[in-house]
């Protein structure tokens, strides 16, 4: 199996080593990686600047998003077509909502847009020097992925891991999203030279949706495993709009 192993906190984060080192224990591994954080560039893409791969050891370095590491890899890096593409671990949580915003999640769901199996995995704890215990659960998690026939088109696995250490994890629960909202997350105020200025980030978080969410298979301290379809269309309104006669 050749796994492509990218992730949105850079090269030199801890999750990645720890992922990349379980990715080994199931195939082959390929490292393409952001040089700098990217996190909460969603699936962007870099259209206005020229892209550049550099080689440093085991790894490939990209001055680009996620999503470019992934299409880089594919398209031009690689000899082969990757079998899976994993993303991760994220230092922090893409639980909900965060969905839409992750780096982690985008670069797995490249992946998928290309006909690749895909995987994204974030830690939801504090330290990231924690990640590393995880290694074994990791292995074995992915690897009952990976040898389950059959993968879903169009479909990523979204995959988050309680804030506990790993001895303490209760199993495996497949997820729906919840939501969440921030609160107190924009702040508005003046740098030294008296020029306003917004910054976007912090504040308070709240949480809602069903019992089978993702973010309560967390509090209950659960791996939480959501698949995430491609197909943003809400199926259910289509009828109901069509009748709003939108024609002139």
């Amino acid at each position: 199996m050749d796994i492509l192993v990218t992730n949105d906190d850079g090269y030199l984060a801890a999750g990645i080593r720890t992922l990349t080192r379980a990715a080994s224990s199931l195939g082959e591994v390929h490292v393409v990686a952001p040089d700098r954080e990217q996190s909460a560039t969603s699936h962007s893409l870099t259209l206005h600047h020229p892209l550049r791969a550099r080689q440093l050891s085991d790894v490939t370095v990209v001055d680009g998003t996620p999503t470019d590491c992934v299409i880089l890899a594919v398209g031009e890096l690689l000899d082969r077509r990757p079998d899976f593409v994993f993303s991760g671990v994220n230092h922090g949580a893409n639980l909900g909502d965060d969905v839409l915003y992750s780096g982690t999640v985008a670069g797995a769901m490249e992946g998928t847009l290309l006909g690749i199996p895909a995987v994204a995995v974030s830690y939801t704890g504090r330290d990231p020097d924690e990640i590393e215990a995880w290694e074994p659960l990791l292995v074995d998690l992915l690897g009952r992925i990976m040898r389950r026939e059959g993968f879903p088109d169009e479909t990523l696995l979204n995959i988050n891991l309680p804030p506990i250490p790993p001895g303490e994890v209760k199993g495996v629960k497949v997820t729906t999203l919840g939501r969440r909202a921030y609160e107190g997350s924009l702040t508005r105020a003046e740098d030294p030279n008296g020029r306003e200025y917004f910054w976007i980030g912090g504040g308070e978080s709240r949480w809602w949706g069903g019992p089978e969410s993702d973010f309560h298979a967390i509090r209950d301290g659960y791996v939480s495993v959501t698949p995430l379809h491609l197909d943003l269309t809400n199926h259910q309104l289509l009828q109901d709009i069509r009748s709003w006669d939108l024609s002139p």
